[in-house]
């Protein structure tokens, strides 16, 4: 005789919910004890149940090893999407840098700790703003020239040459290659 197909559903009964959460969360746990060993791999599994207790299980490395290398490899993903995300979300650069030079005009004595928050939170999307532009106009500047003088690249030993005081544009490139650093 077969299994029937669960459909998969809330459980309505608490009671049978607590008990196939229990044998689901052991399956789920073997199966990743199984995958580590057959692969040679670091397995984390955490599971929160509907109480919010917190199961957790590792197999390979410990758990704290295996969170570390994960958070470190996606540091930067992260920080790329957190500017992103908040570039989106805020009012385009202009109305931005107008709202900061508003509220920098306003005396900060009767203000309140969350406005201050949000001055300073809004200020830093600012900044952070303009040096993406700003970072993106000097590639751009930087390929123009390289264009105009015919370079195939500016950095490195070649780039060193580039930059010597016999070429007639090196004093334009010195000054693009500084806003860079």
């Amino acid at each position: 005789m077969g299994r029937r197909k669960v459909e998969i559903k809330r459980i309505e009964k608490k009671s049978s919910r607590q008990v196939t959460f229990s044998k689901r969360r052991n399956g789920l746990i073997e199966k990743a004890r199984q995958l580590s060993i057959l692969c040679e791999s670091s397995i984390a599994v955490l599971v929160v149940s509907g109480s919010g207790k917190l199961y957790n299980s590792s197999s390979g490395d410990n758990m704290s090893k295996i969170i570390d290398r994960y958070e470190i490899q996606h540091a930067d993903e992260q920080k790329v999407l957190d500017l992103e995300e908040k570039t989106r979300n805020y009012l385009p650069h202009k109305e931005l840098l107008d709202i900061v030079q508003r509220k920098l005009e306003e005396p900060v004595d009767n203000l309140s700790v969350d406005s201050l928050m949000s001055m300073e939170e809004q200020l830093e999307t600012a900044l952070s703003v303009t040096r993406a532009k700003k970072t993106e106009l000097m590639m751009d500047d930087l390929k123009s020239l390289q264009e105009t003088m015919g370079m195939k690249t500016i950095l490195g030993t070649e780039g060193e040459r580039g930059m010597s005081s016999e070429n007639c544009s090196g004093n334009k490139l010195l000054e693009t290659l500084s806003l860079l650093k």
